[in-house]
């Protein structure tokens, strides 16, 4: 049988890599995203995530098509960069929204069609039930000064993912937080940078060059696929081996040596 993909955030970037390795692969792709898609290679649904009526629509449709959701590539999502004390509520709000609070109801719209997959009239359509992926960050883990907010967001991302982790083993639908670093696509000229701090400004400066030497999105995607695939993945995997160091270093250094290298990085 055929497994079904959604896939947010699917026009650009790690979104649109993912998709297409997961077709090369033999899935059946369904996008999402606010940008129409060009392509043909897969179905792509015009829609904000922040749109819950609209993502009703879409994942209705899709169950219709298919009578299964086998995977949901959480990916969509923004930044916002400066000096916190320059950062606008509108900002705030809108970042916290695309970021955390849609991904956490794409979950919640998903989880009773995948919840059907292991039962199905009596027949068992997918044994392996489902997978949950969100795309968090090595910032939520090391967060990142000038990019508070971003970082809270993808903090709250694994977070949110451990929690449902428990909440969905019964029904065998699995949850897993994948946590790139530096990758270079358009999200870095994307990012929305307020104020006119100073040193806000030779921060981001420095991060921006930082992701356009970091790995590409369809090294990102191979991890995600190899999260797909895996019988029991863990609860969280990091992005090649500078992020898997870094996330490490988090773990046996105090809180208080972690901000201070940090603040070393991206503080001058």
């Amino acid at each position: 049988m055929q497994k079904i993909a959604v896939i947010t955030g699917a026009t650009s970037g790690i979104g649109l890599a993912c998709a297409r390795l997961f077709l090369s692969k033999g899935y059946k792709v369904y996008g999402i995203a606010r940008k129409p898609y060009d392509g043909t290679d897969f179905m792509c649904f015009s829609a904000d995530v922040c749109d819950y009526s609209a993502i009703d629509g879409v994942l209705n449709e899709i169950y219709a098509r298919e009578g299964h959701i086998d995977v949901l590539v959480n990916n969509a999502g923004m930044g916002i960069a400066g000096a916190i004390e320059e950062a606008s509520p509108e900002n705030i709000e809108k970042i916290v929204a695309v970021n955390l609070t849609a991904l956490c109801v794409l979950c919640s719209k998903t989880v009773p069609y995948m919840r059907g997959n292991c039962e199905k009239g009596g027949s068992r359509v997918n044994p392996e039930g489902g997978k949950i992926i969100n795309i968090s960050s090595v910032g939520g883990i090391m967060p990142l000064p000038y990019q508070a907010m971003y970082s809270a967001t993808k903090a709250g991302v694994e977070v949110f993912s451990r929690a449902i982790a428990n909440e969905l083993k019964p029904y065998n639908i699995q949850v897993c937080a994948v946590l790139p670093n530096d990758t270079k696509t358009g999200f870095t000229s994307a990012r929305v940078c307020e104020g006119a701090n100073e040193r806000a400004r030779r921060s981001v400066e420095k991060m921006a060059r930082d992701e356009q030497r970091g790995k590409s999105p369809e090294a990102v995607a191979k991890v995600i696929y190899q999260v797909a695939k895996r019988k029991n993945p863990p609860l969280r995997v990091s992005v090649g081996g500078i992020s898997k160091l870094e996330v490490f270093l988090s773990r046996i250094f105090s809180v208080r040596l972690v901000n201070y290298i940090i603040a070393k990085l991206y503080c001058k």
